[in-house]
């Protein structure tokens, strides 16, 4: 069903692409960073029938160019690769899903080019900046992210080993449902991982992917933006998606009951539902 697309552009980069090319085409960009685009194949498949869906891994992940200078490693320089991608497939207008880390750079694709978006879903990220106290007072919380932090401040590990690791330890973290954690570890360990990204990050040289003043820019751009959400997702709060709907008159909120940060694992039904209402 999938079918493999390289675009020699800067970098090699990697696409697994599902669906017609006659279909109207879906952008959508993983998280992570140092992880690849494959968490995200289910449910995003079952829509392979009516659309075109392309799935890069970024520069410095899985199958995509790695190794590259940390300086190579940049939020810029990936929105030029998204591009690239796009002219290669002869894709000129695309819908676009960022996910997580991945959000943050669809927002930045959008507002780079808007031109090339029709429809923007950000799931499970934020448009506005998570405050220091976003979480205070959730005891649960802090005992499960604690399991991650651990694992990124061990002098043990390095490399791949410590990014794998880390998803691993915040795997119970990113889900709701205690039900749907067999199916992201599943998932877990088809990841091919790295840590480019989180060399640059160490370094102190990686600037943040988040948009100086995102609201205004994606007003501005008049495109249509729907916020998918996880209520109790610990990584971007659910509050922020509301809080950015009720400043962007061009967006809608989606927010899924019973369901985390990795909302399409927790609830794909619903999770995909939504995605094919909004981009009909």
């Amino acid at each position: 069903m999938w079918i493999e697309h390289r675009t020699i552009g800067e970098v090699e980069l990697y696409t697994a692409c599902a669906g017609s090319a006659d279909h109207s085409p879906v952008l959508v960009i993983h998280g992570g960073p140092d992880w690849d685009h494959s968490y995200l194949r289910q449910p995003l498949e079952r829509l392979a029938d009516s659309k075109r869906l392309l799935l890069p891994d970024l520069r410095g992940c899985g199958h995509s160019a790695r190794g590259l200078p940390i300086h190579r490693y940049h939020p810029d320089l990936v929105v030029a690769d998204l591009l690239t991608i796009l002219d290669s497939l002869d894709v000129t207008t695309t819908d676009v899903l960022g996910f997580s880390f991945g959000g943050l750079l669809a927002q930045r694709l959008a507002v780079a080019d808007p031109q090339r978006v029709r429809r923007m879903i950000i799931a499970s990220s934020s448009i506005v900046a998570v405050p220091t106290n976003a979480y205070d007072g959730w005891a649960e919380r802090d005992v499960l992210v604690a399991r991650e932090t651990a694992v990124w401040a061990d002098p043990a590990l390095s490399g791949p080993e410590r990014t794998r690791a880390a998803a691993f330890a915040g795997a119970r973290a990113n889900v709701w449902r205690a039900e749907a954690l067999p199916e992201l570890l599943k998932r877990l360990r088809a990841v091919q991982f790295s840590a480019d990204w989180d060399q640059a990050r160490r370094a102190g040289i990686l600037p943040s992917a988040r948009l100086d003043d995102a609201v205004s820019a994606l007003v501005r751009s008049e495109i249509p933006i729907l916020l998918l959400h996880g209520r109790y997702d610990m990584v971007f709060p659910a509050m922020l998606a509301e809080q950015a709907a009720a400043r962007l008159p061009n967006a809608t909120v989606v927010t899924l009951d019973d369901a985390g940060h990795m909302a399409h694992i927790d609830q794909p039904e619903a999770w995909l539902a939504a995605v094919a209402e909004f981009l009909e």
